[in-house]
């Protein structure tokens, strides 16, 4: 008797996030930044969840820096922009107790998103130092930029 055949089509390597896309995505963010007027600070997830790239501008608010990596940590996690899942946290809403349900650095303001390569996620981005829409607009700028 012989095995039954499991021969199905081999899995494509998806390239992880490197340096060089992390250091893009900060240059790209902060340009947007720049051109709205608005100092941030820019950090990239890796798809682990590590720290691949950081900066904040020197005019930033010191919590930007916490509050971007929070954001792309959120957004790595949950595979969506944290725009998108602002009002999930709500009262009455799906996500309500998770905030405090975790020991986690979750934070669903705008401006954390997921980075994407081939349909996979590959890390994420995170924007704080703006109002959370602009946040969320100077780091899809940078993700577009980066699939362009």
């Amino acid at each position: 008797m012989t095995a039954p055949s499991t021969s199905a089509a081999p899995a494509t390597a998806v390239v992880p996030l490197g340096i060089g896309d992390a250091e893009f995505l900060i240059d790209q963010a902060r340009s947007a930044a720049e051109a709205a007027g608005v100092p941030v600070a820019v950090s990239v997830l890796d798809a682990g969840g590590h720290l691949l790239a950081f900066r904040r501008d020197d005019r930033a608010v010191l919590i930007a820096g916490e509050t971007s990596t929070r954001k792309a940590y959120t957004a790595l996690q949950l595979n969506a922009p944290t725009a998108d899942l602002v009002d999930a946290v709500q009262p009455g809403n799906p996500f309500h107790t998770l905030p405090t349900a975790l020991d986690r650095p979750l934070l669903f303001i705008a401006g954390g998103v997921p980075v994407r390569r081939d349909g996979r996620l590959v890390g994420s981005l995170g924007v704080g130092g703006g109002a959370p829409q602009q946040d969320h607009s100077f780091a899809h700028a940078a993700v577009q930029a980066l699939d362009a």
